[in-house]
Parts: structure tokens; sequence; C-alpha cells
């Protein structure tokens, strides 16, 4: 079965949900695509901290956001942010989804900080934000008869965007503009491939955490949306710059890393090391409150230094009620790994979490492709540079979602219809790929990404990785195309394609910028 929509998003996070919800208000049809069995399970629903929730007359948010990047922002990116963000807050999250954020007894709505923020403009739900934004858009847009033009298509994997110029069925169509009029789908219940076309295609498909061995994004976050639209002709920039975040849960099970919310550090929370010394002065003036890269290399110096696998964060000096009242999800994790932090201090470890640069867009959203646009974290607008501020990644994909959407309602009407005939169909393969080679291609790409492309980055390292990562280039082109597809190889063929291309960008860049360091 082939679909046919005026608008394919593909991703249901905050960016997509925000796109999606913004183009049905306008009367189109929209499609709207997750690998995930169920649409809530993104990277937005891991984000704990919370969003940015300020007015239009923020001028030092410019400066917080310039500054987090090591001065490296796009600033028309940012005067966006902070011109349009806190109306489309609150009438998308506060007056239509009814987010639940956290309020005083008066029904206030409750302020926190975060590093590198001059003041408290960050509101929350517990340590669950990502989680109750999710939820609550998520809730509204599915509300039964709100939008009967929608189709979510749950379980589908998108394989590779659809342009004339590549999957035409007319050898003319190659001198068509070159432009993107859908994906093809896996189906990963029927094991088929579907064709889904649109007018516009929308990439909301998250970061590339999940290449890394250690990372705190959901596994699916392994730069699908990267690796697509570098295929189908797309501009990628900024590769170099993913942000590790400082303090993550330290355990010996598992790749993905149980993320300790920055805001835990912007409530009080102290670090120390081994040796229970508080190490942040001699790093930063601003101590736990330094931008997020500053505080994970330093922790990486202190494990180096003490010879000890992790450091620790110490919030146990506030009151037992508060800790378990303000960090619930935290609290119960961490108790969970025989950790209680309201007596005493928290394992912790860096890890990859956020990827600054993305897919190359305007700032309306649309990519150097026709017809295609990118949201959230796949896209880069050059909003955060080198290093991210943080809380600013929830509010991105919100504000850039509706603003793309507009702009693609608006020019829906010029976009014709693109014929499902003329476009053939996918070739399916017949070859039966053992599960243990892809997993073990898997795992050989996560370690040599941390290993070599990982925290701090050098001349040796990046070569080595540039062989191991052409390698496995090489062997999965050689068996993807007569392969019976699954998820999983459909991922490892994407995550290696996004690996590469951070390998690359880390090479050319030789001068250490914002979450970007080189040693040599």
């Amino acid at each position: 079965m082939d679909y046919q929509f005026d608008v394919l998003v593909l991703g249901s996070g905050v960016a997509g949900l925000a796109t999606a919800l913004t183009v049905l208000e306008k009367g189109l049809s929209v499609g709207l695509v997750t690998r995930a069995r169920d649409p809530n399970n993104t990277n937005t629903s891991y984000a704990q901290g919370g969003i940015i929730y300020t007015s239009s007359d923020d001028g030092q948010l410019l400066e917080d956001i310039d500054k987090a990047s090591a001065h490296t922002s796009n600033l028309e990116a940012a005067q966006i942010l902070r011109r349009h963000s806190g109306r489309i807050l609150e009438e998308i999250l506060l007056k239509k989804a009814k987010t639940n954020f956290t309020r005083n007894e008066k029904g206030e709505l409750l302020f926190t900080r975060e590093a590198a923020h001059s003041c408290a403009r960050i509101i929350y739900q517990g340590d669950f934000t990502g989680l109750e934004i999710q939820n609550s858009l998520m809730k509204y847009i599915l509300e039964p008869s709100r939008f009967p033009k929608l189709t979510v298509l749950e379980g589908h994997t998108a394989i590779d965007l659809i342009t004339p110029i590549h999957h035409g069925t007319d050898l003319r169509q190659r001198y068509e503009p070159h432009k993107v009029v859908g994906a093809y789908l896996f189906n990963r219940a029927k094991e088929n491939v579907v064709k889904a076309l649109a007018r516009a295609t929308v990439l909301a498909t998250g970061g590339v955490g999940a290449v890394f061995l250690h990372h705190s994004n959901a596994e699916g976050a392994r730069g699908d949306g990267h690796a697509m639209a570098k295929r189908a002709g797309a501009f990628l920039t900024d590769m170099e710059f993913i942000q590790f975040h400082p303090t993550t849960f330290f355990d010996r099970s598992g790749h993905r890393r149980f993320l300790i919310s920055e805001t835990v550090r912007g409530e009080g929370g102290i670090l120390v090391n081994a040796k229970g010394e508080r190490f942040m002065k001699r790093y930063h003036k601003d101590l736990e409150l330094a931008p997020r890269d500053v505080v994970a290399r330093a922790i990486a110096e202190e494990m180096i230094i003490t010879r000890h696998d992790c450091v620790y964060l110490d919030i146990s000096h506030k009151p037992s009620d508060w800790i378990v009242t303000r960090f619930p999800t935290i609290y119960r994790h961490c108790l969970e790994n025989k950790v209680d932090m309201t007596k005493v201090a928290i394992p912790v470890v860096p890890s990859a979490h956020y990827t600054c640069g993305g897919v190359k867009t305007d700032l309306k959203g649309r990519t150097t492709l026709q017809n295609l646009y990118a949201v959230g974290e796949v896209a880069c607008t050059g909003l955060h540079g080198a290093n991210r501020l943080a809380s600013t990644s929830l509010l991105e994909g919100l504000t850039f979602g509706h603003l793309a959407a507009l702009d693609i309602a608006d020019k829906m009407d010029e976009i014709p219809a693109y014929s499902p005939d003329s476009i053939r169909a996918w070739e399916e393969g017949k070859v039966d790929i053992e599960t243990a080679l892809i997993q073990q291609d898997w795992l050989t790409l996560k370690q040599t990404m941390w290993n070599y492309v990982g925290l701090i980055r050098t001349t040796d390292r990046l070569v080595r990785a540039d062989a191991m990562l052409w390698e496995l280039y090489v062997q999965t082109k050689n068996f993807y195309r007569d392969a019976k597809l699954k998820d999983s190889l459909i991922g490892l063929r994407n995550a290696i394609e996004v690996g590469l291309a951070i390998m690359q960008a880390s090479r050319i860049n030789r001068k250490s910028e914002g979450c970007f360091f080189r040693k040599n």
C-alpha cells in the first residue's frame, strides 16, 4: 500500500508534533511516522530538565546563548528564538496541550536556573519535563475527531528519502529540479516497504547520540535523518559539535546511561572527585554552573587524575523531602541502583548527549533540497554554534517546528502532488543477514566512536577511526543491497554514514571550540 499526503513528518518528538499540529490546523493532510511502536518513545520523552519560557525582550538570553556557544552561535537564529518562542510555547503548550508544568500554591509557574543561564527562566515538571510535553502534545493531537486528516504510521522505519532524480521510472526525471517527494518506509510488522509521497517532507528524527557507546539518548537516535538527507544530496554542517552531558548515572549495565539532569546542579548540587574534593573551582569561575563542555572535560580530567571510574554529584545537603519531590524520577532510578541521593552522592560520568550540528537549514526550516524541511535536533540553523545552552533543545524543536509548518502551509498551493506511478517500487533483498553480525558491527561502531571520536579527539585517534569506519562502511554497503531489511540493519547503515560525517568534520577542524575539543 502506498500513501499520499500533503505533508510527511518523520519523527514524533516535540519538533515533529509541533510541525504536524500546525499544518493540521491549516487543513492539510499529514502522515506522522515513527519507527517506534509507541509514538511517545522519543528523545523528547527522555528530556528531564525543562524548557525556557521568557519574554521577547529578554536581551540577556541572546548573550547567554552566545556565551555558551563560545561566541559561535548564529545570532539571527537566537533572535528568532527570543522573539517568537514565548508566544509559541504559550499558545501550543499552555493553552492547547495544557502541559502540566510545576506551579506554586497560587497556580503560578515556577522557574529554575541551569548552567550558563544568567537568570531563572526555565519552567519544568519535576524531572520529567520532556515526558510531560510529549504526552500532553500527543494526547491533544490524537484527540478523537480533532484532526481527521492525520495518519499515524507507527512501527515504520524510514529507509531513504524519495527523489525523482534517484528513484524516477523515466530517465527524463533526472532533469527535473532536485527535490524530495516523500520517503520509502519499512513496515516492521508486515516486513514490507511502502512508498509515502508528500508535497513537503519534514525530518524531525532527532540526534545521533546512539552511535556512541555511552549516551543518554533513545537507542533510535542513530542519525537516520542525517544519513538519509546526506544520501539524497542535502548539506550537513557542524557535525563535529557533539555535546557530551557531564552527568549521567555511572553503572556497568547497558549502553544508554540514565541522565542526571543539569537542574540537580542548578538547584545546588556540587561535584566532588573520588577523594571528596570539590574540584570545579580549578576549572571555571562558575563552578558547577559552567558550560557543559567545561564541566564534562573537568570530570574526565579528574577521573584521570584520581584513576577512578567516575566522580560524584552531591545534593544530599538539601532537605530529603524536597529532593524526592523535586527529582522523583532521578531519586527512583538511583534508589533502584542502591544509591540514596538524599544521603549520599550520585556516581556520574559524561556521555554523548546532543547534536549541535545537523542538516543545514535556513531560519524557516528549509534545507538545501527543494520541499525538504528539517526541524529539531536533526537540523542546524546555527542556533547552538559549537555548544548548546541548557534547556534550549525542547524550545528549539517547538519554535522552529511551528515556524517551518507556517512556511509549508504558505507554499502548499505552489507545490504539485507527485504521482506514485512515477516512482519505482523498492527492490527488496532476499538474503538473511545474521543478527550476530549486525550486533557485532553495531558494537564496533559504538566503541570506535567513543574511543576515537569522543570527548577528547586527537589526530592519531581520528586516523584510526577513519580506517575502521571506512572498513565498516564498505562491508555494510556490500551486503546491504541484497539483504532482507531489518530495523537494526537500516539503523546500522545510517549510523556508519553519520559516524563518518562526524569523523571527517573532526579531522578538518583543528580548532577547539565549545563542545569540540581536539588536542592536536
